[in-house]
């Protein structure tokens, strides 16, 4: 009996996981669909402030959650297996569709190619290409973690989130790192190599991957009384500066972005946690949200050849500010309506068991 039952409770996590993924999703087409096919502008958009302060940190956090394996014994053979794996995963779909967009997104094919490359965002898809620059780090983490075999399990993660804290932290100083935001001469190799936008998730990533490793434990903070109040509290003063106030300037300024950043997250991720019930296989919100969770790298790599050209939308918004809803709604609507055609793509190619493989890395 107790056997089930922890298999039920663990299959619930996942679907709830999954779930949140799809969400999570989303809030990424949502937000591309806001900012590229309605070119809205950030300032002006009463719903982009404060969706992004959390989806892109959301998205990598889950990454690190799901990264995390107890039973795994890291050694090289395993290293290698886990390298050459997500080498394949990341970077041979990303350059297809890269180049396909490319094709059907840019005037000149040739032009768009050297044009993309050239910028930080790669035309869209630097996703793929920092989420295998934060596998690369952590596996070999894992592998001289295992090798080191300390004690006390905790220092060697703790090390590596102070470390990537600090990384971030350089992110946000233009006067002194030339990477930083807002720096007027950017530095070409760190934004060429997307390294700047490492410098910028990581942290998540690596606070998703400690939630997982200490979770029973982390399970009784949730859970505890005083947490989500606490949270709550500290978010809305945080994102309040963040967006609003600006008391905090300069070097101090990233205090309220941080703790805004670290805090939306986990109060979306407590949301789906609290409510799991309701997000399950045999519900229809969690049916269609876990369906989209398992497709994300299919949807990612899709969903910008179907964005739309209405920058009239991200006009009227200008004229008409502080419209949250019409503005969260328009852009979540076209975005559901842009991953039923993404994963429609999708499904036509998997028909290919080569396609299925190398272009998403199933088998």
């Amino acid at each position: 009996h107790v056997s089930n039952m922890e298999q039920i409770k663990k299959s619930s996590r996942m679907e709830w996981l999954d779930a949140l993924r799809g969400f999570t999703m989303i809030m990424v087409v949502a937000n591309h669909v806001s900012g590229i096919g309605f070119d809205e502008p950030y300032k002006v958009s009463s719903a982009l402030p404060l969706l992004v302060l959390f989806r892109m940190p959301l998205f990598f956090f889950i990454c690190g959650f799901l990264a995390f394996k107890s039973n795994v014994d890291w050694n090289l053979k395993i290293l290698g297996q886990s390298l050459l794996k997500k080498l394949r995963i990341q970077t041979i779909p990303t350059v297809v569709f890269f180049l396909i967009a490319a094709v059907f997104l840019g005037k000149h094919f040739d032009q768009t190619v050297l044009l993309w490359l050239g910028q930080p965002t790669k035309g869209g898809y630097w996703f793929t290409i920092v989420l295998l620059y934060m596998f690369i780090i952590y596996y070999l983490f894992c592998y001289l973690e295992a090798k080191i075999n300390i004690k006390r399990k905790w220092i060697p993660i703790t090390i590596l989130f102070i470390v990537s804290l600090c990384l971030y932290e350089t992110c946000y100083l233009p006067h002194y790192f030339s990477w930083g935001m807002g720096r007027k001469v950017p530095n070409e190799f760190m934004n060429t190599t997307c390294f700047a936008r490492l410098f910028m998730y990581f942290p998540f990533f690596v606070y998703g991957n400690i939630v997982r490793r200490y979770w029973d434990k982390m399970q009784e903070v949730f859970d505890s009384k005083w947490f989500f109040p606490i949270v709550v509290i500290l978010v809305f003063f945080a994102a309040c500066d963040s967006l609003e106030w600006h008391y905090l300037r300069k070097t101090l300024a990233i205090v309220p972005l941080t703790v805004a950043r670290f805090g939306l997250l986990t109060m979306v991720f407590l949301y789906f946690r609290y409510y799991q019930q309701h997000l399950t296989k045999h519900t229809l919100i969690g049916s269609g949200l876990q369906y989209i969770g398992r497709r994300t790298l299919d949807i990612y790599l899709i969903h910008f050849l179907f964005l739309p050209n209405l920058p009239s939308v991200g006009q009227f918004f200008k004229t008409f500010q502080n419209n949250f809803v019409l503005d969260v709604t328009l852009s979540v609507l076209m975005a559901l309506l842009i991953i039923v055609f993404s994963v429609v793509a999708s499904n036509i190619l998997r028909i290919s068991p080569i396609f299925r493989k190398y272009l998403f890395g199933r088998n």
